[in-house]
């Protein structure tokens, strides 16, 4: 199992992560991984950080695939993996609709097609192969109507690598399917290892129609880590974080986060941690968010407690664990158990 860093984005101040990284590479882990809301972008940070840096990868948990078009991402993607000499690993996902629609100010459209032709396109303009001409259901490339002058083109760099590593990140199992069929890796959010069988079902059905030429797939779960003594204290610092995803990250009834605690059997937990966020009562949203939740998905508590828990982590399908902590101490204890 590789060992990754997750960064996430900044709040409301610019964070410097620079030391941590540099700990993490030092200490052995295979990548870092910088977040977008709308806030703080991932792709500034990567570059910064990747000057930074010598080896350790580049990824992106996640870029948003509608605030970006599939050009711009590959130029974007490319031209970061040729000044870090190989390292990006392209963490996509679709967002959703109060994002796309009341900040990016795109349709939601349909996210399964959205996802599959925007891969398309990214392999089609890295590859060079041809001038980019596609014609599908979300993008038209050259776009229809307009001036008329639209002509296809090609990327005019050469890419260090014409298939830059892509994951996906997906909760429902009509998209881990996609993700298994067409990615190069998997970005679960609030993994629990031990119901893992809820979702590789459906990434195996995707598996089962990968080319078997393919390279390994990469299944990449965030687990966050709070190192320390007091068990409920380091559970208490995680669940304000949990209460914004499963309370007011979406709308009521479109909300992923909310309906993946529901399927993980916390339907009446989940309600009333919405209800409260939505209401504007977040600190009484963060008290209701389950202790068993938190220790289902997260690692919490001194070294020997994690080293116990860790292990339905190393026996699950999990190939790289993505560490959510800014915690240098966390990460030596990491780096002890893991590597």
């Amino acid at each position: 199992m590789r060992l990754g860093l997750a960064l996430g984005y900044w709040g409301g101040r610019p964070t410097d992560a620079t030391s941590l990284v540099l700990e993490a590479e030092r200490l052995g882990f295979d990548s870092i991984w910088t977040s977008e809301a709308y806030g703080s972008d991932a792709l500034t940070p990567l570059a910064w950080l990747g000057a930074l840096t010598s080896r350790i990868k580049l990824g992106s948990d996640i870029l948003q695939m509608p605030a970006r078009t599939p050009a711009m991402t590959a130029m974007s993607a490319a031209t970061l993996d040729l000044l870090s000499n190989g390292r990006v690993l392209l963490g996509l996902g679709v967002s959703g609709p109060q994002v796309v629609e009341g900040w990016h100010g795109q349709p939601y459209g349909k996210p399964l097609v959205r996802t599959r032709e925007y891969i398309e396109i990214l392999r089609t303009i890295w590859a060079r192969k041809e001038p980019l001409n596609h014609q599908g259901e979300e993008y038209h490339i050259p776009i229809e109507g307009g001036t008329g002058l639209g002509k296809p083109l090609k990327l005019t760099i050469h890419p260090l690598r014409p298939r830059i590593p892509i994951y996906l990140a997906a909760l429902g199992p009509k998209n881990v399917e996609l993700a298994g069929e067409i990615a190069d890796g998997w970005l679960p959010i609030f993994y629990a290892p031990t119901r893992e069988a809820d979702f590789l079902a459906a990434l195996d059905a995707g598996l089962a129609k990968r080319d078997p030429a393919s390279e390994p797939f990469d299944i990449a779960p965030t687990v966050n880590i709070v190192l320390g003594d007091d068990v409920q204290a380091c559970r208490d610092m995680l669940k304000p974080m949990l209460a914004l995803y499963i309370g007011g990250m979406g709308a009521r009834g479109k909300n992923f986060y909310n309906d993946l605690a529901c399927r993980y059997g916390y339907e009446a937990a989940a309600k009333e941690i919405q209800d409260l966020y939505l209401d504007g009562k977040k600190k009484a949203a963060a008290d209701a968010v389950p202790d068993d939740l938190v220790d289902e998905v997260a690692l919490c508590g001194p070294r020997e407690r994690i080293a116990e828990r860790l292990e339905p982590w190393k026996s699950s399908r999990a190939t790289t664990l993505i560490c959510g902590t800014i915690q240098p101490e966390a990460l030596q204890v990491m780096a002890e158990l893991v590597l």
